[in-house]
């Protein structure tokens, strides 16, 4: 038995690194266990949208609660994740002038849960966002949501996380986990066995892999979001931008950084493989991300793209993540399945957890998440 703990923790992205924090905070011993490094598949390779607005309703108390710890994230983390307040801003096409009503729609109810937005047309929309089209009609723009570089985020919550006590081990690929009497054994691929009474899945794309053998097999589907960069510029965009469109090749969105360069992602999804933890960037899907970009802000179609890359992210049919308790299995609990937007999220999630295992509730609403509504009739 390589080492005992109050919870094991296994997936060491943004989930996975703030729930060993925050537990660390509720004076639980914790064993946080990564395949790969921490951070370096879907929570380190994503957009880093920081942005509540286009959220379900029911998933914004979730985010408030998430974007509390992002304000307050160097403090807490004793490092900077290049958090921004800078903005987010959604915007419609002319040709579907319908999404202005459905825009003004969301405003109303996303207000009773906090989240203040400003709809923009016209002069309004051009005066304050002067790089946008002409195909643009009108946006919906938060000026309290933005940014952060998901490449710093979870390797900063697990150093966070080992300051306060947490064990990590990276290079630890888990291939067994059951449960025998009130501990789980879980077991790496090199032998080493590591156990607790509490387990807490924040496998992403390989969540499925170990709820599955707790009689919890899951839908998930692998994806690979198709992401690039171009050379720096002036510092001139503050907020990261989106689309709203019922068509995915139409739905990119992009955010400038200080240092000028500027990330962009959306559109078509490329292939990933989770078994050879690969995930691959197809040109075609990136040149149809800068054809959609190039409609969205013209001036972007001048700049040269310097990298692009990929990873792999798990997607369920509903779009809403498994979190919550085992239906099947006492202390089990589960935090998987994001679907491409949990990287705002994914404090909130860890504290979330943290509050479930450790405290046995929580005020934030977790039905949607429950991993139940997957069961086989």
């Amino acid at each position: 038995m390589n080492g005992a703990s109050d919870v094991i923790i296994v997936g060491g992205g943004l989930m996975g690194s703030s729930a060993a924090l925050f537990l660390r905070g509720h004076g639980l011993s914790v064993t946080l266990l990564e395949t790969d490094l921490i951070g370096r598949q879907a929570s380190g390779t994503n957009f880093g949208n920081v942005r509540r607005q286009g959220r379900g309703f029911h998933q914004l108390p979730l985010a408030n609660r998430a974007i509390a710890i992002w304000r307050k994230s160097r403090e807490l983390l004793g490092a900077d994740v290049e958090y921004l307040q800078s903005g987010h801003i959604r915007v419609c096409y002319r040709e579907r002038p319908e999404l202005v009503g459905a825009m003004e729609e969301y405003a109303d109810k996303a207000r009773l849960e906090g989240l203040d937005l400003e709809l923009l047309s016209g002069n309004a929309l051009r005066d304050k966002f002067p790089f946008f089209g002409p195909d643009v009609l009108a946006g919906s723009y938060s000026p309290t949501d933005g940014h952060a570089n998901p490449r710093l985020a979870a390797p900063a919550f697990a150093r966070a996380a080992q300051k306060l006590g947490a064990v990590v081990h990276e290079n630890t690929k888990i291939i067994d986990a059951q449960k025998l009497g009130e501990d789980f054994i879980v077991t790496a691929a090199d032998g080493r066995t590591f156990r607790a009474p509490i387990l807490l899945v924040t496998a992403g794309a390989w969540g499925n892999a170990l709820s599955s053998q707790f009689g919890e097999p899951v839908p998930i589907v692998p994806r690979g979001p198709n992401m690039s960069v171009t050379e720096p510029v002036p510092y001139a965009i503050h907020p990261a931008v989106g689309v709203m469109t019922p068509l995915e090749e139409e739905t990119v969105y992009f955010r400038q950084v200080a240092r000028g360069n500027i990330v962009l992602g959306g559109s078509t999804r490329g292939p990933s493989f989770p078994d050879q933890y690969r995930a691959y960037v197809e040109p075609q899907n990136t040149l149809s991300q800068l054809k959609h970009i190039r409609r969205l802000a013209p001036q972007l179609g001048k700049l040269n793209i310097i990298r692009v890359w990929s990873g792999i992210e798990g997607y369920l049919p509903d779009s809403q993540p498994v979190m919550g308790p085992s239906a099947t299995t006492s202390g089990l609990y589960y935090a998987f399945g994001f679907s491409g937007s949990g990287f705002q999220i994914g404090p909130g999630v860890g504290e979330t957890m943290a509050e479930i295992i450790a405290k046995g509730a929580t005020d934030i609403p977790m039905a949607p998440y429950d991993i139940a509504r997957f069961a086989q009739a």
